[in-house]
């Protein structure tokens, strides 16, 4: 749609990134706000977020390059163009995930109840994120005729042009905001700590795992000729999550 947000001289602003960050700083604020309802240290929670930031970005892109080896075999230095699009999430996720793991132990503090803290902010960040993919062409959908269908024109779009498809960036931010409602709303009422989190993790991976069939762009090679790799991360992520909801209300008070 319109992959360069503005231009001041010899800045330029693309709007990927521009939504990328906006995603980050929202997230980032509204934990921050759950964190001091909860009477937690903001701080921490802002040093937190600032080791999830640069995980999940290195981790996605990673992840991405991995999957798309053969785009940078000839031009090396497309891997730091993040400008360009190219960011997956379950690779950006797991990184984070890790490094909060690392971070919160050597602060001692509760693993759960900080994921609980994070998990609307994860939900509502990814979805203004989304919204970069779509004005970036990224993560494009398959061809489709119904009402709905987009069509990209603009010459530095990485969606194929001049061809209806389905704006599966959208679709992805709307589930992501949903998601966010849904968390937003449930979390004075959860049972365990930990609830939230798995929550999340599960239905993003149910709803990931559908909009995967209404996407057209390269996403790694298919297993069994049936799922994208994501589809099966999904698939592991969402039998993990189920387990430890289980694992995780049985030892709650």
């Amino acid at each position: 749609m319109h992959p360069i947000l503005f231009k001041i001289g010899n800045l330029t602003v693309y709007t990927y990134g521009f939504f990328v960050a906006s995603g980050f700083m929202t997230g980032i604020w509204l934990a921050r706000k759950e964190a001091r309802r909860l009477g937690h240290d903001p701080e921490k929670i802002m040093d937190l977020c600032f080791y999830i930031l640069v995980a999940a970005i290195a981790g996605a892109r990673l992840f991405y390059v991995v999957i798309n080896y053969r785009t940078f075999l000839n031009d090396p230095l497309e891997i730091v163009r993040l400008w360009n699009g190219g960011l997956v999430f379950y690779g950006g996720f797991i990184a984070a995930l890790l490094v909060s793991v690392i971070y919160l132990r050597m602060h001692h503090l509760s693993v759960w109840k900080t994921a609980d803290i994070l998990a609307p902010s994860l939900a509502l960040g990814h979805s203004i994120g989304r919204i970069g993919c779509f004005f970036a062409g990224c993560c494009y959908g398959s061809v489709c005729d119904l009402p709905w269908a987009v069509t990209f024109t603009h010459p530095e779009t990485l969606a194929p042009m001049n061809i209806p498809l389905h704006p599966s960036q959208l679709y992805s931010s709307a589930s992501n905001l949903a998601i966010f409602c849904f968390l937003w709303a449930y979390r004075r009422r959860k049972k365990f700590d930990g609830q939230l989190f798995w929550l999340y993790v599960l239905i993003y991976a149910l709803t990931r795992s559908v909009i995967e069939l209404f996407r057209g762009d390269f996403r790694g090679t298919m297993l069994f000729d049936m799922f994208s790799v994501s589809q099966c991360i999904g698939i592991i992520m969402a039998v993990v999550s189920i387990l430890m909801m289980t694992i995780l209300r049985k030892k709650s008070p």
